[in-house]
């Protein structure tokens, strides 16, 4: 980790946005008008843990069944995200020296 003045990361905010022992940086925004938006945000927590906050907003179709079906879809769609991004952040098993 590179840290700069008062322990701030290189990619770090530097402003109100820090707080509570935690660094976070500017939000890195997709925006698809009228459609959807999703707002990313790196965040290390006071523990030195490293994380990637999400929000993610989708316009859903006038009809009811039609957006349960967007929504089990968006749903399935962040499971395997999740779970992806969290099977490439955990830690390997060292191999015993030979």
């Amino acid at each position: 980790m590179n840290r700069r003045a008062a322990g701030h990361t290189d990619w770090c905010g530097r402003d109100h946005r820090c707080g509570l022992g935690e660094h976070r940086s500017e939000e890195i925004v997709v925006d698809l008008p009228g459609r959807a938006r999703a707002v990313l945000v790196r965040v290390r927590t006071a523990a030195g843990r490293d994380h990637a906050e999400v929000r993610v907003r989708v316009a859903l179709a006038a009809g009811e069944l039609a957006a349960r079906r967007q929504l089990v879809g968006l749903l399935g769609d962040v499971r395997e995200a999740v779970t992806r991004a969290a099977i490439a952040a955990r830690p390997r098993a060292r191999r015993a020296a030979r």
